[in-house]
Order: C-alpha cells, then sequence, then structure tokens
C-alpha cells in the first residue's frame, strides 16, 4: 500500500530504500526536501526522462529505415557492408558504457547538468556532421559513435534522478519513463520514411538535430534531483560495490542477459517488410535476407505493421510490469512475463501462418518481453534489502550493460541460426527459414525467468 503523502519539514528521514544522503550533498545544517513521489518537481522529472527516452533510444532502435534508405541511394550503395554497424556501434556503446556514465553521475552529481547539456551539444553535432557525409564510415563516426557518447551523457544522468524522487512508485515510475521508447518506435520510423522520401537523408538528419534541440534543451533544466548537492562541499564519493557479492546481483544480472538473447531477435526479424540485397540488418553476409512475415507470404505493411504493435504493447508492457513490481515481489512479476513470453514465441510465433496469428504474436511479446526492463526497478528494490547503501542508477546501468551483451551476440548468433533448418518442410513458421531462431527465442526467453530459481533456492 502506497504510503501517505509526505509534507515539506524541516527534518526529513530517508526513504526505507534510498541511501543516506551525504552530509557533502545535504549541507552542513538541516535541509527542507520535497516529498516523495509526487509534486511539481518530480513529475517534470519524469516527463523529461520520457522525453530523453524517446528521443536517445527511438532514434538508433528505428535505423533500419535509414538503412534500407543508405543501402539503396548514394553515396553509400556501394559501401553496404559497414552500413549495418552504424545502428549496432551506437546502441552496444550506450549499453555497454552505461555503467561508467553512472559512476561519473554517483561521484559528482554537482555535473549532472553540465553534462547532460554537453550530450545534447555531441548528439546535435553528430546529427549534423552525419548529414555532410559521403562515405559509410563518416556516417558510423558521426551517427554511430558521436550519436551514442553524447546520447550517453543526456539520457543516463535521469536514472539517479528518478530514483531520488519516486519510492513507493517506483517500478511505475520507471516504466513510465521507458515508455518512451515505445512511443518513439511506433512514430519516428513513419515520420522518417517520409522525410526520407521527400527530402533525402541530408535535409532528415537536420530536421532531427532540430528537433533534439527543441524537445532535448530543457530536459536537464526540468531534471532537478531532489537531494541537492553544493560543488563547493562536495567530495568525491566513494562507491559501495558490496552489491556485487550478493547472489540476487548475479540472479538478476543472469537473468537480464539470457532474456535479452530473446528480446532483440523478434524486433529485427518481423520489422522488414522489404528484401535487402548485399548487407543484411546484422551483419555484412552478401546474401538475400527475406524478413520473417514477406518469407511466409504476407502482405509487404504486415512486418511494420506488426513491429508498430509490438512497440505500442511494450508501452503496456513497461506500465503493467512496473505497477505491478510496486506491489509484489519482482521474481512473481518476472515469472509472469516469462511465461506469456514463452506462450507467445513458440505458439503464437511458432505457428504463424497468417497475419492474425503474427500481430497477436507481436502484442503478446511486447506486453511481456517487450516490457522486461521495467522489472528491473524490483530488482534494485530486492538488492537493497541485504545493502542498504544501494546506488540504484549503478545497479540499473550494469543490468542495461547486460542487456547490451545481449544486443551484441544476437546478430552473429541469429546468423548462425538462419544457417539451420533442422525442421525443413515442417508445418507453419518451425518449417521454415526462421524455425530455429524461433526455438532459440523461446528458449532463452524461459532461461531469462532464471531468478525465480534463485528465490526458490533463498538466495534472493
Amino acid at each position: 500500500m502506497r504510503p501517505p503523502d509526505q509534507t515539506e519539514s524541516s527534518v526529513e528521514l530517508p526513504p526505507r530504500d534510498h541511501p543516506m544522503p551525504h552530509a557533502e550533498e545535504a549541507g552542513t545544517h538541516v535541509t527542507t526536501l520535497p516529498p516523495i513521489d509526487g509534486g511539481k518537481d518530480a513529475w517534470l522529472a519524469l516527463a523529461s526522462a520520457f522525453v530523453l527516452e524517446a528521443l536517445v533510444w527511438g532514434f538508433p532502435f528505428s535505423f533500419g529505415i535509414f538503412q534500407t534508405y543508405y543501402s539503396t541511394h548514394e553515396p553509400f550503395a556501394n559501401e553496404k557492408e559497414g552500413i549495418a554497424a552504424i545502428s549496432t556501434t551506437a546502441t552496444a556503446i550506450m549499453f555497454l558504457s552505461s555503467p561508467f556514465v553512472a559512476l561519473f553521475v554517483q561521484r559528482w552529481p554537482h555535473l549532472r547538468l553540465p553534462s547532460g547539456l554537453c550530450g545534447l551539444g555531441v548528439v546535435v553535432a553528430g546529427l549534423v556532421a552525419a548529414s555532410y557525409c559521403n562515405s559509410t564510415s563518416g556516417l558510423l563516426a558521426t551517427q554511430g559513435v558521436l550519436f551514442a557518447v553524447g546520447g550517453l551523457f543526456l539520457y543516463f544522468p535521469a536514472f539517479s534522478v528518478i530514483d531520488q524522487w519516486f519510492v513507493a512508485r517506483k517500478g511505475l515510475a520507471f516504466g513510465v519513463v521507458w515508455t518512451g521508447t515505445g512511443v518513439s518506435g511506433a512514430i519516428v520510423p513513419w515520420v522518417s520514411q517520409w522525410l526520407l522520401d521527400r527530402y533525402g537523408f541530408r535535409t532528415t538528419l537536420r530536421v532531427w538535430a532540430v528537433v533534439f534541440v527543441v524537445l532535448g534543451l530543457p530536459c536537464p533544466f526540468l531534471l532537478k534531483a531532489r537531494i541537492p548537492s553544493r560543488a563547493r562541499h562536495t567530495r568525491v564519493r566513494p562507491v559501495d560495490w558490496s552489491f556485487l557479492k550478493q547472489p540476487a546481483f548475479w540472479w538478476f544480472e543472469m537473468g537480464v542477459i539470457l532474456q535479452s538473447l530473446a528480446y532483440f531477435l523478434p524486433s529485427l526479424w518481423v520489422k522488414l517488410s522489404r528484401v535487402l540485397q548485399g548487407s543484411d540488418v546484422l551483419t555484412s553476409s552478401p546474401r538475400w535476407i527475406p524478413s520473417f512475415s514477406a518469407s511466409i507470404g504476407l502482405p509487404s505493411f504486415s512486418g511494420p505493421l506488426a513491429l508498430c504493435l509490438l512497440n505500442l504493447a511494450a508501452c503496456g508492457g513497461y506500465l503493467i510490469q512496473g505497477k505491478l513490481v510496486d506491489h509484489y515481489h519482482v521474481t512473481t512479476i518476472i515469472l509472469l512475463a516469462t511465461g506469456i513470453s514463452t506462450v507467445a514465441i513458440l505458439i503464437f510465433w511458432g505457428l504463424t501462418n497468417n497475419q492474425a496469428m503474427l500481430y497477436i504474436f507481436a502484442i503478446l511479446w511486447g506486453l511481456s518481453g517487450g516490457g522486461f526492463a521495467a522489472t528491473w526497478a524490483g530488482c534494485t528494490a530486492a538488492i537493497q534489502k541485504s545493502c542498504r547503501s544501494l546506488d540504484a542508477g549503478l545497479v540499473m546501468s550494469l543490468l542495461c550493460a547486460g542487456k547490451g551483451v545481449g544486443s551484441v551476440l544476437t546478430g552473429p548468433i541469429s546468423e548462425k541460426l538462419l544457417q539451420v533448418q533442422p525442421w525443413h518442410g515442417a508445418a507453419f513458421a518451425y518449417g521454415g527459414e526462421y524455425g530455429a531462431v524461433i526455438v532459440f527465442t523461446g528458449i532463452t526467453a524461459v532461461a531469462g525467468g532464471c531468478a525465480c530459481i534463485g528465490r526458490i533456492l533463498h538466495m534472493l
């Protein structure tokens, strides 16, 4: 049950699952702190984090539209081999480097605002520079590396701010933030496609740079920390690594890595609605790669529509799972999400032979596997029971890095799986090119619920 709203007072005890602020942060005298789980500044911080999520992650996750354009238009059509690396490089950098940004913010919290503004500047510079590129290597350096480095410092500091403002509603709050990816995933591809078809890539990238400035510039200012920091009194804060000795953390981390191997495969193979020649979506092997929907003879619009449904359903998944982890033990929600994911993959995806089955799969997978990251707030709460001074932002960034491991491994693994067709000629999707991919996705989705075993063994 949610505790009653606190009123502002001159003395406030720290929330039960929030680390005690250091004296250097709170000042040398008693500081009045605003209430948790509500209030104008809390909602503004939440809205800002949502916008940053939509901008920073929605753009690279919709890169398939740009890849199709780059692969078929000059001056990049003759350099197809490196185009796929642009998106994978950007997402890998942001996923795997997130713990370093979390450490930076945890040690120097007073630099959160300037680092966010610098990050926005780097993102915009990367997009504008990409609009002047005439080579794939130039796009990789700008739309890939520069965008990712700027996105790191623009987005990830929001983790620690949301953690300060929300306690009883922490899971729901982070769920709201992560719906930004689903919303942008349902909008950005269509807008980008229209801009590319009408104006070309140079104008499209500059338009998105303007969008980042208009929508992103207010966000670092609105992401006000609930616990103020004063630079002239702030010492470098030590990092508490004791949570790494807790079995709970490793159960959750292992589950995130395994689930992420399943997470990316449906999005990669459902989303393309046309056949690409040359460099495929995941690797640079020169072969024809049809989309899943095209491979079973569905209409060309079915792939993009299924992806749109998946992204919208993921929004519901983030909200529902985030709300549930605020009221139930996180492993209960992980078990529920794992069960629905398994049914969606092995039954509705594996037995797909018409549009209805594909769309049902997309919706169920979005609600369960697509919204799985909303359980991370519950994971940190479970770890905090044995590690009171835990920095939630650091733990979430490590879970995010675990998801990045899956994103990096998914490409080469799926390429090998596409070469294996053990049930060739069998009925439904299992007998097609993607049969092994579907089975592998189902197995890793089940394995992603391994934290439930940890609870049975009383290790959580």
